[in-house]
């Protein structure tokens, strides 16, 4: 979920403003770690759904995942209630550039009720695979960007999915802003399978994200999300998010926040609790 399209005619001077004097860490590998106090600051994908172009130092682990995220939905008289437990991120800095990330959906569990009846289900998701390549601004600058492809794998270890290969491609970009304020652009391209598995669709994400710090330890963000979906039938989809983080230390951040549908196919609300850890 992301994005904003980066205009190519802002390419040049962004990165000429990027190019800063930068300590060079490139010696450093998954073999050869980064050392503790050569580590940047702790940049996390989460909790908004704007990817980070910060990859994790070379080396190290950084886990993130939520505690449980809940997701309710009332749409022409069907009501449908998600909760997913713990789905998880794990990363690992493979260069000074360059992480590999694992994301796992876990468990969940959906009760839709209509028409009187209601229906539960219980099931686990697949796992997605995702490369990060900060291409300038990871160690220095007002601004930085990556490439991140990714690929779904299906487990075949429940119903939720659709047991085909997906995949895609994001682009994230972050920019120190005055006063303080952070401004988070990314935009996302998916190749997804249709409903009936037999063709393929494009699907266009694009999302703004705002944040400031509001104590040395609390911060907070606002963030837009535009969904478009290329599928026959498809309507556009559109969030308002907002939430907190609060460091606990240099390498653990809790966070929490919910997700607020704008138009009628976004879910209505989705609230989430999170914890990210680096190692």
């Amino acid at each position: 979920m992301k994005h904003l399209l980066f205009p190519a005619a802002l390419a040049a001077p962004l990165f000429a403003s990027a190019v800063h004097a930068q300590p060079d860490k490139s010696a450093y590998t998954l073999f050869n770690p980064t050392p503790r106090d050569q580590m940047r600051e702790l940049s996390t994908d989460r909790p908004d759904q704007t990817e980070s172009p910060y990859s994790v130092d070379a080396g190290h682990w950084q886990i993130e995942f939520d505690f449980a995220n809940y997701t309710h939905d009332d749409e022409g008289g069907v009501r449908t209630d998600t909760l997913n437990v713990s789905p998880v991120n794990v990363k690992l800095g493979l260069t000074n550039s360059t992480d590999i990330q694992f994301v796992f959906d876990s468990y969940s569990r959906e009760r839709v009720r209509a028409a009187g009846t209601t229906t539960t289900t219980r099931d686990w998701g697949d796992l997605t695979i995702r490369v990060k390549h900060n291409i300038w601004g990871n160690d220095g600058g007002d601004t930085a960007f990556a490439a991140m492809p990714f690929v779904k794998v299906p487990l075949q270890i429940g119903d939720a999915g659709n047991d085909l290969v997906e995949g895609g491609l994001i682009l994230p970009l972050a920019v120190s802003l005055p006063r303080g304020w952070g401004m988070g652009l990314m935009t996302e391209f998916d190749l997804l399978a249709d409903q009936t598995g037999n063709d393929r669709h494009l699907e266009w994400i694009n999302t703004i994200t705002f944040s400031h710090d509001i104590t040395s330890q609390l911060g907070g963000y606002v963030e837009f999300v535009s969904v478009h979906s290329y599928e026959n039938g498809n309507d556009w989809i559109a969030q308002a998010d907002l939430g907190l983080t609060y460091a606990i230390n240099a390498d653990t951040q809790l966070d929490a926040g919910c997700n607020f549908g704008v138009t009628r196919e976004a879910p209505d609300v989705q609230p989430f609790l999170g914890l990210t850890l680096r190692y």
